[in-house]
């Protein structure tokens, strides 16, 4: 493997976590707006990114590879145990 096509791989690997925690962030800033005021949007998506990214590399090596549902799943419900976890728990 080339250094472009490592690049590319991992790139690609790590994609669904930054997306989905910056979807997450997003709409969780948008939906508690008053609650959130103090934390901003980038430590929320830098929050949710680094649980979601976690999940991932757990999800490879416990199953081997990478792209199953149930990692998927695992890192919707660590984002939002995050999300909850930075921006709402002492409200």
């Amino acid at each position: 493997m080339q250094a472009a096509d490592a690049f590319w791989h991992i790139t690609n690997f790590f994609a669904p976590a930054l997306v989905v925690g910056g979807c997450a962030a997003v709409l969780t800033r948008f939906v508690w707006r008053r609650e959130l005021g103090s934390c901003s949007v980038w430590r929320l998506w830098a929050w949710a990114s680094a649980a979601c990214a976690g999940v991932s590399i757990c999800g490879l090596v416990v199953f081997a590879r990478d792209g199953k549902m149930a990692t998927y799943a695992a890192m919707v419900v660590a984002c939002a145990i995050t999300l909850w976890w930075v921006g709402l728990r002492g409200r």
